[in-house]
């Protein structure tokens, strides 16, 4: 539900919904939310000074507070490519708080 919630805010933002791709990393009490889009939407989703990202975040929240679960949104920079190891094991770390 929560993966779905995102793609659905994000798919509505972008000029390029096909292009976006939401996964999910599920830690011990925290889930990491991972939102990709194309390079050219990337500023749609993070908006001036960060205020569409954080709405999304705020969002996010409040879903996961229904469900009593606690998530985290990193939208990831398409132009870095896939996620190094490094990455993803901080971003397992991340989900093990």
């Amino acid at each position: 539900m929560i993966r779905e919630l995102i793609e659905h805010i994000a798919k509505d933002l972008v000029d390029f919904p096909e292009q976006v791709s939401v996964s999910e990393i599920k830690g011990g009490h925290t889930s990491v939310i991972e939102l990709r889009v194309a390079k050219e939407d990337l500023g749609k989703v993070i908006g001036k000074q960060g205020r569409i990202a954080n709405a999304m975040r705020v969002l996010l929240n409040a879903a996961c507070a229904k469900l009593k679960q606690h998530a985290v949104l990193e939208i990831i920079d398409p132009a870095r490519g896939p996620v190094a190891e490094e990455d993803a094991a901080r971003f397992k770390h991340r989900a093990n708080y």
